[in-house]
């Protein structure tokens, strides 16, 4: 069995990283370049930096920070935010990207996926996907969750898989920031449905739910931000107890 990720995960607003419950009330957390060499260097399987505002305030993924935070990691590292053409990946990459994550562009335009895929490999294309449990089921959300748009999740996710995306990264709006556990029966029936990785975000509050999302929630990879950021959850601790629980991971 391949060995589980654990990957903290930056959201970076105007140049520093923030953490919201719920994708408000957003709190200072600290100097990215710093929490990312602490992580590196603390067992972090991988980094992801999403900066949260470069979709809803039209500009783009800050560059010269994901340079900076690309020069002091040895894992492998994806950048979200603002992404809409092959030549923002190009860029991204050149600064020092492995992957990049589309999220509300790709839903605009789901051709994106495909020619990203084309042109730079699945490997480096990561959907990532916010969604909320209405009462009719699983709905996609875009620009930071801040706009419904009636599209059914799990139809989503199938055709971004189709369309050549070779990771998903699952945001539940109901458990983001909450520490009240992952979404694992979404997530157990995304991990059947689709035959890409895929990676859980939203609700991790103890070790406890890291256990859960990879043995419930059946997840190839659990993204968390402020039990990381603040040091309620240590990650070699967190690797320790989950090796305890026969969970595969990489000390």
């Amino acid at each position: 069995m391949l060995a589980k990720r654990i990957i903290p995960c930056l959201d970076i607003k105007d140049g520093r990283t923030v953490k919201g419950i719920n994708f408000v009330d957003l709190k200072d957390a600290g100097d990215p370049v710093e929490l990312a060499k602490a992580y590196a260097e603390r067992g972090a399987d991988e980094l992801v930096f999403l900066d949260i505002t470069a979709t809803h305030e039209k500009r783009k993924t800050l560059l010269e920070l994901v340079e900076k935070v690309a020069k002091v990691l040895t894992i492998p590292f994806t950048v979200g935010g603002g992404i809409n053409s092959c030549e923002d990946v190009a860029q991204i990459l050149k600064a020092g990207a492995d992957k990049i994550a589309i999220n509300s562009s790709a839903v605009r335009c789901p051709e994106l996926i495909t020619e990203l895929a084309n042109r730079f490999g699945s490997q480096c294309v990561v959907l990532a996907v916010d969604a909320c449990e209405t009462q009719e089921g699983w709905e996609v959300y875009l620009n930071g969750g801040r706009i419904p748009t009636g599209i059914k999740l799990f139809d989503w996710l199938k055709e971004a898989e189709r369309r050549g995306a070779g990771e998903i990264l699952f945001t539940s709006m109901n458990h983001d920031g909450t520490k009240n556990g992952f979404a694992n029966e979404a997530l157990a029936e995304i991990s059947e449905m689709l035959n890409i990785p895929l990676i859980a975000s939203g609700g991790a509050g103890n070790m406890h739910h890291f256990a859960d999302v990879f043995t419930k929630g059946k997840a190839d990879a659990a993204l968390a931000a402020s039990v990381f950021h603040y040091k309620e959850i240590e990650i070699p601790e967190l690797k320790n107890y989950l090796k305890s629980e026969d969970i595969p991971v990489r000390l």
